[in-house]
């Protein structure tokens, strides 16, 4: 491995190279001596440089009076003593303090000092509060978290908090209120000050717990598993039939992709790893009846693909806040001392998120000067801005890393309405009502009216509020005369529960049974979690809260309310009934989304029937069979891998067929010999995936509504592998032309149109064809940066990359098929944790530490991500200061 002192950064695509300085020269004398008008012109050329360094000389110092303060030291009120910032050459800090209260209130002033418009979005965000800010482009996002209630149920989970919690909650925003105290807006953020000159007379507010908490649900959403799936079902359904639609949805191939727990069973509601699946004392889920079926066929008869499209734009509505797209993912491993060269297990993590300018993560690490029972915490890793704590690291005896198990925790619930009751069970109910209220920036307040049933609240409503959805404003359609339908979301973080207290409790978890007992409080998102210990243990837990269904409802597709058999029975999954392994025989975890257990198998409870289907998790377990002395460096490269698993089974259909003359054929000689390795120089790789983009337009967009259109990841990987063996399957046909098309017709009319879009996009000459110039990284700020003017956007906005990799490889830079090649999500961050020397720890983040644009750590991982490298994390005391750049004390008032 490169140490990072030895790399030299690398040059974003079409950046300039930097000039060296000028040589002195003696103009003045020459000046002199032109002629009159000549010099009159060039005084006012003098006079305009002039007037522009003077306008770059102010921009500077707006842009720069933001930048953090990072050495020295500055009274903050509300400290008990002394703590310290220790930064290193990339910014990330080291905080150390005496008190818990310190160190969080500390980690809050810190926070706001690199990201406070940030997390300020955020929280507008996660309050339904944007059109305050943006005005009228933000409302259809506010009306939706209005109708879901983020804040309303942050407030609530407030009072289930522990005392423990609640006080670190407010000792951080004491520390954020610190910062914000004695700052205008400009002086806190760049973004301020622009919006300033729009006119904007904007001071933030203080910041509160229920602001951090709020965040959660955010991520809860973002990651809330499938529900698009749900509505992808139904729609096609009702385009193709249910059979047709089922080949897009293949179950998940066991035999292919092992699942992430692989034995055990559930004996009297715990899972236990040793027990044999006929040990399960639980009844399994009950098979569906005549009802079920009814049910499942009720949406593609009774909603049109344009109602239900409609529910899928108002989900849209709700910017991804940790990212967008088939893509969000994650690879976490870990492999115990047998498979080690230094004998003490190693763990690795990179959770795959949409891209984001500043990236979703900022590094940190958090320490008591002296560990006690009074001051326990000593640890690093990556935190949110906004929220306390390390979300994703290691402490002194654990390191831990995520991936998104997305479990099915949503439910679409087809209601049955008359004026302002609903139908149940035969009985007519009154709707539950409540009245927002949302301000709009340089527009008239807007009221919305929030109704639901006993399922959630009725997102349907919110159709009469946007212009882009169907005219009857809402998902009406006529039963009878009598029954409007409308649809209500089922959903398990919209129950309070307190998944604060489990983040602090994994901060501070010292072993297997401390980690599972912090993991039991995680309701959502629902994740994989696997662990490592300095004892020399791995194990994996999987988390959520997760519900159980009536027998008339499958959660594969949108349920009729008005059946009590279709409800959620109250009950979830016990946790102590959810997989779990410690020290597997195998010596290694390996998590990437896939399925966590065979259900076929005999465990007992529905997690879902939508995970990725385990071509990265197949991938990653290969590189790691039979190794024995694996180090960290191998764990770094594992994570960039990117060998195509779709190129393996496509090429081989691919060469088998004749695309005509020679012009074609330079194309298809790509991919004889190929490697099926996705670099970012690779012609084979440009080829291939443009084969793949126009074979699954030309296969699917036919027939397909545009809400179910192949955004070309995992999925579409299974279903096209299986319609490969059915030469004649009807999805092969284009019905938009007279003849009957097979497999080979549109495997034919890929390979050329794909030879005609690089020829057209890059070159005639088919070796001159690179995969990363199509697929390249552009990080944009999510705010300014999209904000359509081309000047703002410059200021925030960094890149291209060119990159290697794509979609569902270990190395997830993923596209999708229905936007173009650019790269939409990817690893938001990369770690590798050894746990026998945690000073020899190595991470990287997507972006930089600084969310303020122009600072020297804004972008300054992304060189060393895009290469696939890693920088040092040092843990100890005694390294963190040999690597310190900056040391910023803060003290309390006298």
């Amino acid at each position: 491995m490169v140490d990072a002192d030895d790399i030299a950064p690398a040059r974003p695509v079409g950046a300039a190279r930097p000039a060296g300085p000028p040589a002195p020269v003696r103009w003045w004398r020459t000046f002199r001596g032109w002629p009159g008008p000549l010099r009159f012109t060039t005084y006012g050329a003098v006079a305009l440089v002039l007037v522009l360094v003077a306008v770059v000389v102010f921009g500077a110092v707006v842009v720069r009076r933001s930048w953090p303060e990072t050495d020295g030291e500055i009274e903050v009120p509300g400290l008990n003593a002394q703590a310290e910032v220790i930064r290193d050459e990339h910014g990330i800090p080291q905080i150390y303090a005496d008190t818990m209260h310190d160190l969080m209130l500390a980690q809050g002033f810190v926070h706001a000092q690199e990201r406070f418009f940030e997390m300020d979005v955020r929280r507008h965000a996660t309050s339904g509060r944007l059109a305050e800010l943006f005005g009228e482009d933000a409302l259809e996002t506010d009306l939706v978290v209005r109708t879901l209630g983020w804040r309303r149920i942050a407030e609530r989970e407030l009072t289930l908090l522990e005392p423990r919690t609640r006080d670190l909650l407010d000792a951080y925003a004491q520390g954020v209120n610190a910062y914000l105290s004695d700052r205008s807006a400009s002086e806190i953020s760049l973004e301020y000050a622009l919006l300033g000159v729009t006119g904007l007379d904007y001071q933030p507010a203080d910041w509160t717990a229920a602001d951090s908490v709020a965040w959660l649900k955010a991520m809860a959403w973002d990651l809330r598993g499938n529900l698009e799936e749900e509505i992808g079902r139904a729609v096609s359904a009702s385009a193709v039939g249910e059979d047709r639609a089922a080949a897009l949805y293949p179950d998940y191939p066991y035999d292919a992709h092992p699942p992430i727990v692989t034995s055990g069973a559930v004996v009297d509601e715990v899972f236990e790893q040793d027990a044999a699946t006929g040990d399960t004392r639980l009844p399994q889920r009950p098979a569906p009846g005549p009802v079920v079926e009814e049910v499942a066929q009720r949406p593609s008869r009774d909603l049109g693909s344009d109602e239900l499209a409609a529910v899928d734009r108002v989900l849209d509505a709700v910017p991804a806040l940790l990212g967008k797209g088939d893509g969000i993912g994650s690879n976490a491993w870990v492999v115990d001392g047998s498979r080690t060269e230094s004998g003490a297990p190693i763990l690795a993590n990179d959770p795959h998120l949409g891209v984001s300018l500043p990236g979703v993560w900022m590094q940190v690490g958090l320490h008591c000067r002296e560990v006690s029972s009074a001051c326990p915490l000593d640890a690093a890793g990556f935190s949110f801005s906004g929220v306390p704590g390390v979300v994703i690291g290691h402490n002194a005896d654990i390191a831990w890393g995520f991936t998104n198990l997305a479990p099915d925790t949503t439910d679409l619930f087809v209601e049955r309405v008359e004026g302002d009751r609903w139908q149940y069970d035969g009985r007519m109910l009154p709707l539950r009502e409540r009245i927002e209220t949302i301000e709009v920036r340089d527009g008239e307040d807007v009221e919305l009216v929030v109704r639901s049933t006993a399922h959630g609240p009725i997102l349907s409503d919110i159709d009469g509020l946007l212009g882009e959805q169907v005219a009857d404003a809402g998902l009406a359609v006529r039963d009878g005369d009598r029954w409007d339908h409308e649809v209500a979301l089922a959903w398990t973080a919209l129950e309070p529960r307190p998944t604060a207290d489990a983040l602090v409790a994994l901060n501070l978890a010292d072993d297997w049974e401390s980690f599972r007992a912090a993991m039991a409080d995680f309701a959502a998102p629902g994740q994989n979690v696997v662990y490592a210990d300095v004892e020399g243990h791995i194990g994996y837990q999987a988390t959520g809260l997760v519900p159980i269904r009536g027998s008339g409802n499958d959660g594969k597709v949108p349920a009729a309310g008005w059946r009590p058999e279709n409800d959620w029975t109250g009950e979830y999954v016990p946790y102590d009934a959810l997989p779990s392994v410690l020290d597997p025989e195998s010596g290694m975890v390996v998590t990437a989304n896939q399925s966590v257990i065979d259900a076929s198998g005999g465990y007992p409870y529905f997690l879902t029937d939508d995970s990725d289907y385990g071509y990265r998790s197949s991938r990653i377990g290969d590189l790691l069979a039979g190794q024995e002395s694996l180090t960290v460096e191998d764990m770094s490269r594992m994570q960039y891998d990117d060998r195509s698993p779709m190129a393996e089974v496509l090429v081989p259909y691919l060469l088998g067929v004749d695309p005509g003359d020679g012009y074609y054929d330079d194309g298809l000689a790509l991919l004889e010999g190929w490697d099926f390795r996705q670099q970012a120089d690779s012609a084979a790789a440009a080829y291939f995936n443009v084969v793949w983009d126009q074979l699954l337009h030309r296969a699917f967009d036919d027939e397909l509504p545009e809400v179910a259109e192949p955004d070309g990841g995992d999925r579409w990987f299974a279903a096209v592998t299986g319609l490969l063996g059915r030469p004649g399957d009807p999805w092969w046909d284009d019905v938009e032309t007279d003849e009957v098309e097979r497999r080979d017709d549109i495997l034919v009319a890929a390979l050329r149109a794909a030879r005609d879009k690089l020829t057209a996009l890059q070159s005639p000459n088919a070796e001159e064809w690179e995969w990363g110039r199509l697929h390249r990284l552009w990080l944009r700020s999510s705010t300014l940066g999209e904000s359509g003017i081309g000047a703002v956007e410059r200021l925030f906005n960094r890149g291209p990359w060119e990159l290697p990799a794509g979609g569902s490889l270990v190395n997830a830079t993923g596209w999708d098929a229905r936007e173009g090649f650019e790269v939409a999500t990817a690893p938001s961050m990369r770690m590798v944790v050894p746990m026998d020397d945690l000073d020899a720890a190595r991470w990287v983040s997507l972006t930089g530490v600084s969310g303020h644009a122009f600072h020297p750590h804004y972008t300054d991982q992304t060189d060393l991500w895009a290469r696939g490298d890693t920088l040092p994390w040092v843990f100890s005391r005694e390294a963190v200061e040999d690597a310190g750049e900056d040391v910023l004390s803060l003290l309390p008032e006298e």
